[in-house]
């Protein structure tokens, strides 16, 4: 598929929120995924604040970039944070320029592997509701076009978000940001009870997860809750 076909399909993927059953954090990790596609980036992540300012880890591409983004918010310093609280793109901190910029975060984002980080708000107009980051595992410069994309991406993942059943409202955003966060609490529980019981990596156990909601047409929230329970078995979602 070329290039341009393969943008347009993507954005209009993330476009597409006017769905019955809409899943916020599934929705947001398509983001991270997508970004990861097109940028040619080694991570993503989501950050969302919910109704009370407080900023949470809703979205990542896998759990190395998860436990860094986790740190980030815990150290209160970072990439993702300066971005939403600046409401402006982070572009192109090497190693080198995170020490001097985030002492702690810089420590966890070198053992963590990665050598250059980015970061682009998910906002509409004055309005941001999270940020993005993007991580690389080599010192890698992204470009103005590059950043333009990143931004566009965001941006429509923020339309997306809040034009969602075609309301507007703060407490609906609200709420749906919340929901989106009380589901990632019960899919963690269940990625950790699949790698308890079948010693597959996290990465994988929510791969899984996510392979079955898609399969049976179920929210992801569901099936994690049905795993933590036992109603699903981990023979049932390995073995289709």
């Amino acid at each position: 598929m070329k290039t341009e076909q393969r943008l347009t399909q993507i954005f209009v993927e993330l476009a597409d929120t006017l769905v019955d059953e809409f899943d916020a954090l599934d929705f947001l990790h398509t983001l991270t995924e997508r970004s990861v596609e097109l940028l040619h980036v080694d991570a993503a992540g989501v950050i969302l604040s919910d109704q009370h300012g407080r900023l949470h880890v809703v979205a990542s591409t896998s759990s190395r970039a998860q436990d860094l983004e986790l740190f980030e918010l815990q150290s209160e310093e970072g990439p993702c944070l300066d971005c939403f609280n600046t409401a402006r793109v982070v572009a192109n901190v090497d190693a080198s320029a995170a020490r001097e910029r985030w002492p702690s975060f810089s420590a966890a984002f070198n053992q963590a592997g990665y050598r250059s980080a980015h970061a682009v708000p998910l906002r509409l107009r004055n309005q941001v509701i999270g940020a993005m980051n993007l991580f690389c595992t080599d010192r890698m410069t992204l470009d103005d076009d590059d950043l333009a994309l990143a931004q566009a991406l965001a941006d429509v993942a923020t339309i997306g978000l809040l034009q969602e059943r075609a309301v507007h409202e703060s407490d609906l955003l609200a709420e749906q940001l919340q929901s989106a966060l009380n589901s990632r609490i019960l899919i963690e529980q269940a990625k950790g009870v699949l790698h308890g019981r079948t010693s597959v990596s996290v990465d994988d156990a929510f791969r899984v997860l996510r392979e079955h909601s898609r399969r049976h047409q179920t929210p992801l929230r569901d099936v994690s809750a049905q795993v933590i329970a036992g109603t699903i078995t981990p023979e049932e979602l390995f073995h289709v």
